[in-house]
Order: C-alpha cells, then structure tokens, then sequence
C-alpha cells in the first residue's frame, strides 16, 4: 500500500530508540523527510544510521534537544521552523508508590510528556491550518484509560494527553488537518527488552519472564505479549497519511486487547 507520504516533512520527538526509532524507520521507508530528536548527538547519529541502513536514499537529520528544558525546545522550533507530520512520542516513566512522588517530578513528567507536545503543536498547528493539510499525532498509552498503580503520574500525563489531542482536533473541522492519539500497551522497546534481560539474569528465559508478565501484570492481554515497535509504527504511518483522512479526533489503541472494553 502506497501511504502517499513522498516528500512529507515528518518531525517525531523521542525517536533514537524504541517506538519513537520505529515510526522513524517506517516513515522514511514511505518517502517521508525525517528529522529527529534525542538527548545526545551520538544517539542521534546512531538512529541516523539505522534509518538510513534500512532505507538507503532517505532524507533525515537530527537535533539533540532536552524535552524537559523550554530553552532546548526554542531551538528544536528555530531549526525546523515547519513539518507536514508531527509525531509527538518523547516521554518519560518510572514507576513510584504515590506517596513518595514529590511535587518536583509531577512538575518534571507534566514538562516533558505533556508540554512537549504542546509547545511544538503551538508552532505547527496553525501552519498546517493554514496550509490545509497536516498530521499531529501523540504517542500516549494504554496507561492513559486504565492508570497503573505503580506510576500514578506518568498514567495521568497519558490521559491529558488525550484531551490536548482531542481539544486541537476540535479546531480542525472542515480542513484536512487532523489530529489523533495512538495507545500501545505493552510493547517491547528498549525498557521492556532491559527489563526482560534483568529477569534472565535472576534465572529465568526470556520466554518464561514474558509469560509471568502477561499472567500478572497485564491478565487481561489478547495478545499474550509484548507487541513490536514495527506494529506501533505501522498504525502510526496509516494515521500520517492522506488516507487516514476520515479519521480525526480518535484515540487509536495498539494494546494487543489490554483495554477491556468495546469503546
């Protein structure tokens, strides 16, 4: 399937690895001008390499940018001062009991999940309005309808982002901007292949600490484990395309079944 995204100027935030790295990867292989964003400039340039090893002719560049740091994001707005598709995926996580979250890392997770996407929407936006044609999409969670307990703060940034999402779709009507949320649930990233590394390390295969996750932690998974970057990636790159283009406002779930519920 062609996705009509040649020449498309694609920005996805956090995309040195995992699913962020996967969009990326997907994206250029459809044609799409990719820039990226991470941390350090030797993470970038590896996640340079990848999309170009996988898709050789490729247009795609970097900017290391701390999401946490508003000065950071000023010049992240100043060296791409215009994209067709915004990919808002950055995000932190750490799982705390609720009690022992000071206010500081509301604060910290609220800056880098939610206002990312915000401060770089509030450039884009209007441009794509004006242009009649654009994509925003946030990456959020399962975690965003059903709030995990051992990360309270982070479970919440995902909810607003929902309704930022849905609250700038409300501004598109009669234009063909659109603007979606995507939730995958548990997806084998980089964390998750870390974590499961962890658990072979303690004696058991990576197979059996997959299968306890899934028993204990996310019982009610049709998929019985983790999903692919790839998998995200794909249903992301339908929403980029033109030929999403009747669907605006949603919140698109990749959770493998997690979410017990027929909305």
């Amino acid at each position: 399937m062609d996705l009509q995204l040649t020449n498309k100027v694609a920005l996805i935030t956090g995309s040195t690895a995992g699913i962020g790295l996967a969009i990326a990867r997907r994206l250029a292989a459809e044609g799409a001008e990719i820039i990226l964003t991470g941390r350090t400039e030797a993470r970038l340039q590896e996640a340079q390499t990848a999309v170009l090893t996988e898709t050789p002719g490729a247009t795609v560049r970097g900017v290391a940018v701390d999401f946490s740091r508003s000065e950071q994001v000023d010049y992240l707005l100043l060296q791409v001062p215009t994209v067709d598709i915004l990919v808002n995926n950055v995000g932190i996580f750490e799982p705390k009991p609720f009690a022992e979250i000071p206010d500081e890392d509301w604060l910290r997770f609220f800056e880098v999940n939610v206002l990312s996407g915000v401060r770089l929407s509030r450039q884009y936006f209007p441009q794509m309005l004006k242009n009649n044609w654009g994509r925003i999409l946030f990456i959020s969670s399962e975690s965003a309808l059903q709030i995990p307990e051992e990360m309270i703060h982070y479970g919440t940034t995902k909810t607003a982002q929902l309704a930022v999402a849905r609250g700038l779709a409300e501004l598109t009507k009669g234009t063909q901007v659109t603007v979606n949320s995507v939730l995958p649930g548990p997806t084998a990233s980089e964390g998750v292949e870390e974590f499961l590394q962890k658990m072979s390390a303690e004696g058991k295969s990576r197979e059996d600490a997959e299968h306890e996750f899934f028993q204990h932690a996310r019982p009610s998974s049709l998929l019985q484990r983790f999903a692919t970057t790839d998998e995200v990636a794909n249903m992301v790159a339908y929403l980029a395309s033109p030929l999403a283009s009747a669907t605006n406002g949603a919140s698109v779930r990749v959770d493998g079944g997690v979410i017990r519920s027929i909305g």
